[in-house]
């Protein structure tokens, strides 16, 4: 039988963590304050399932959900667990606090990994008595869908628990990248905080509108993002590869890197104008219904990469 894994904070994040664990066999324990919260929690995660299985995704949506408990006891919650993924609200105190007492009450063996997207696992592990097992598992919302992971070990972090961690994400199908050393905001938000600041700035400078801008993603660089990277899309976009590429681009290219490199603040009058351009097409109360429709064409785009892979 799989060991159990726990997973700490009912949320969005914690509610894709569940699914991903119990889709690849483990039972689940599913841990927040109120019975309430972990209520809704369960609710979203059959709904995740339906959808998951009327796009050939799973084949069995009740069995995995068998598989998934709540409970409001973090010592139940924590009982002969293999892993611990913890998901609670992105504020550094309430890391610590949460740590502190998932390292006093998990199994001496048990991996105990952080969602955070925004610190550092040094920055609330530094003092525990098992910080050698501690690291960042930090996924892509939502995880059950997106299977990057980035594992980012803190500086007094195993590589033996860093190297497991790795290959316990392979076995959940998840696809992990592992960074040699933490850098603020691990690798997908930098490069998102990268893309999302020229953006920000070719709107202010009245080069382009918002929504023309999301075009340039979604109907140019964004087809060949989905399934290849940056260093790819360059290779395979000169007769000669990757130095022929940079060979001919790389001087226009770092000149227009020097133009962009003063950072600008997103602040008004900009967020305004973006935010008007943004509910034009997507007015406020739809916003929930245009989610649930992104992951759902997320849910086509997966299940036509797995045919053909």
């Amino acid at each position: 039988m799989s060991k159990s894994v726990a997973v700490v904070g009912a949320g969005l994040v914690g509610r894709g963590w569940a699914i991903v664990f119990a889709r690849a066999g483990h039972p689940v324990r599913l841990f927040d304050v109120t019975e309430e919260k972990i209520a809704d929690a369960l609710k979203a995660i059959e709904n995740n399932l339906a959808d998951l299985a009327s796009h050939a995704l799973i084949a069995n949506p009740d069995e995995i959900r068998a598989r998934i408990t709540g409970t409001t006891d973090l010592a139940e919650a924590l009982r002969e667990v293999l892993w611990v993924q913890e998901c609670v609200f992105e504020k550094l105190g309430v890391k610590k606090e949460i740590f502190e007492a998932i390292d006093k009450k998990a199994p001496p063996d048990a991996t105990l990994a952080s969602s955070t997207s925004t610190f550092p696992g040094s920055a609330f592990t530094a003092d525990l008595r098992g910080r050698h097992r501690c690291l960042v598992a930090h996924p892509i919302n939502p995880p059950y869908l997106v299977p990057l992971v980035e594992i980012v070990p803190t500086p007094w972090t195993s590589p033996d628990i860093t190297e497991s961690a790795r290959a316990f994400m392979v076995s959940l199908h998840q696809v992990p990248i592992v960074l040699r050393r933490e850098v603020p905001g691990f690798i997908v938000n930098r490069l998102q905080v990268a893309l999302l600041s020229e953006a920000f700035r070719l709107v202010e400078d009245e080069v382009i509108g918002a929504i023309d801008l999301d075009r340039a993603i979604a109907d140019g660089l964004g087809l060949r993002w989905a399934f290849m990277g940056p260093f790819e899309t360059i290779d395979l976009n000169a007769p000669g590869g990757i130095r022929d590429y940079v060979q001919r681009f790389g001087q226009p290219y770092y000149e227009i890197a020097v133009e962009q490199s003063e950072a600008r603040r997103w602040e008004e009058p900009l967020v305004s104008k973006v935010e008007q351009e943004r509910r034009k097409v997507l007015p406020a109360d739809q916003l929930q219904a245009r989610q649930r429709w992104r992951d759902l064409f997320l849910m086509s785009i997966v299940a036509n990469k797995k045919s053909r892979t």
